[in-house]
């Protein structure tokens, strides 16, 4: 793999991945995570706020990474992983293991055997299995629950966090050990607000990817730039494409993307969630799986937030959240147990 890349070729070759800049400022970390596909043993970092492409670069090392990509890219959602069954999704399980465990699993891990295993939210991750996990980064051995031996793994591990690691190792919420094994070669995404740069690009680009709502675009009116620039736009890259997917959708005239065509998106997403909270809810589980979230992830993680909500509410025992989500108490045990809520009555 050449290391000496004009910028430009640099550039092109992270667009071709779906890592779309064309900010000079954001070329050293592109040439770090292109060093960092040539070193396939070694743990990546990469912090950024959420919807900033952390994954997307994740994905682009590894498919860079000639020992290992041809081999599967795994991803966690450390942020959705219940506690109860982590060491099952992570590191398998046999037969019988636990109740439930009806066959054999070989977990994340075993499935990017050869590949690469992508921790995302990894500041989310439990301090009950971060001893686990660093074990095994340092190992490179793993005991499947309910296994009496030990086998050999051969994963390259990217961690992404979407707050800085180092404040929570100094709040005691995440292990300086673990972090120092993952922040081998960190990568920072700076958010979207500082990449003013980039804008057109990942406009055209967000639009050629969904050419098949609409017609080819092919240019950005300056004026939507200009608009864009004075946005804090917290969703971030992902904010951008879910609202280029909605232009796509409602425009029906016309090669160029327009701040008409911003503003007309956002009236009819207004229009059509007005007054129906359930069409928020369903639009926010879209958006975070058109983010890279599984469904089943999604939708589990709203259920664990509904009761949460409904457990927060003063007075709350356990009879009167049964009651408030019109369900047995036995039914919201089992579902708080699931999603690694305490079930204890208040």
């Amino acid at each position: 793999m050449e290391r000496d890349l004009p910028d430009s070729a640099l550039q092109d070759l992270f667009r071709d991945l779906g890592f779309v800049s064309r900010s000079p400022d954001l070329v050293p970390l592109l040439r770090r995570a292109y060093r960092a596909a040539e070193i396939s043993d070694v743990t990546v970092l990469i912090e950024g706020e959420t919807g900033t492409g952390k994954q997307v670069l994740a994905q682009a090392i590894h498919q860079l990474d000639h020992k290992r990509g041809g081999f599967a890219f795994a991803t966690v959602h450390c942020s959705t992983i219940t506690e109860a069954l982590a060491e099952s999704e992570l590191f398998g399980h046999h037969r019988g293991a636990f109740s439930g465990a009806v066959g054999s699993r070989k977990g994340l891990f075993g499935a990017a055997q050869h590949g690469t295993l992508f921790l995302d939210d990894v500041n989310d991750l439990s301090l009950a299995l971060q001893p686990k996990l660093l074990d095994v980064l340092q190992r490179g051995i793993l005991r499947p629950v309910g296994s009496d031996s030990e086998m050999p793994v051969d994963v390259r591990v990217i961690a992404a966090a979407n707050r800085p690691l180092e404040p929570l190792v100094r709040e005691g919420r995440f292990r300086l050990d673990l972090y120092h094994r993952l922040n081998v070669i960190r990568l920072t995404i700076p958010p979207l607000r500082a990449r003013h740069v980039d804008l057109s690009a990942l406009l055209l680009a967000f639009a050629e990817r969904h050419a098949s709502f609409y017609a080819p675009i092919v240019s950005v009116d300056p004026e939507l730039v200009l608009f864009l620039e004075s946005q804090p736009l917290p969703g971030n890259v992902r904010e951008l494409e879910n609202a280029v997917q909605r232009i796509l959708l409602f425009k029906s005239e016309g090669s160029s993307l327009t701040l008409e065509d911003w503003m007309s998106q956002l009236r009819n997403e207004v229009t059509r969630e007005d007054g129906d909270p359930l069409a928020v809810s369903a639009s926010g589980v879209w958006q975070s799986i058109v983010g890279g979230l599984g469904y089943d992830q999604a939708l589990r993680e709203i259920e664990r937030r509904v009761l949460t909500a409904a457990a927060e509410v003063p007075g709350s025992t356990r009879r009167k959240i049964a009651e408030r989500l019109h369900m047995s108490e036995r039914a919201l045990y089992y579902k708080m147990r699931a999603c690694g809520l305490s079930a204890r009555a208040r």
